[in-house]
């Protein structure tokens, strides 16, 4: 990681101020649909540039939050406005049957908000549940804000963990690579839990022929 990170410090740090700042929010945007983009490194990038001087951190974290917030509302909007019509197809009732769809819109009214929040900062989950929030009908300022929140509160601590360790940076990526493994290691273990689940609620409605 170290790696990676000196080298996309050289690259941003060599280009103009403008596309530096593009590059960030490209970058935290695309995560929303394509995770295995390195999003978090890209700001703490940012962080560490501004520190140094090359960037402006309140820009940083402006064009960061803002870009990851807007894709990750536009794929909550486009699966609200579309979900439904993708899961009435042969290949969408595999995935989820009529049954499993109500279960998840009845969870989704129920703890959605803490669901949507809480997903944000853990991997794959932070590209999922704002779609399933969307299939799931659950309201746009009950997805909204707690997308706002997560949001900031993660890049603000990339941006400032950037600024604060800036100088050694072996001491930040140290415990930031505990923090992804931990986060994954949860993840998975979430995911596995959510896969059981789906498997013995597929039995909850009977098939009717299709796939």
């Amino acid at each position: 990681m170290l790696e990676q990170l000196e080298a996309l410090l050289g690259l941003i740090a060599s280009i103009p101020v403008e596309v530096a700042y593009i590059i960030v929010g490209v970058g935290a945007a695309v995560e929303n649909v394509f995770p295995p983009v390195p999003s978090d490194l890209a700001v703490l990038a940012g962080g560490i540039l501004a520190e140094r001087g090359i960037l402006n951190a309140k820009a940083v974290f402006l064009v960061a939050w803002l870009s990851n917030l807007a894709l990750a509302l536009a794929v909550y909007l486009a699966a609200y406005r579309f979900g439904a019509g993708v899961f009435s197809t042969r290949w969408g009732h595999w995935l989820l049957r009529p049954a499993q769809l109500r279960r998840m819109a009845a969870f989704y009214e129920e703890y959605g908000t803490i669901t949507v929040l809480v997903s944000r900062f853990f991997p794959v989950f932070r590209v999922l549940v704002p779609a399933f929030a969307g299939i799931s009908r659950l309201g746009f300022w009950r997805t909204a804000l707690p997308l706002m929140v997560a949001s900031a509160a993660w890049y603000g601590v990339l941006i400032w963990a950037g600024a604060f360790f800036s100088r050694n940076l072996p001491r930040l990526l140290t415990p930031l690579g505990r923090v992804n493994s931990t986060a994954a290691i949860i993840a998975a273990c979430v995911a596995l839990v959510l896969g059981v689940l789906w498997w013995r609620t597929r039995a909850d409605e009977p098939d009717d022929g299709r796939p």
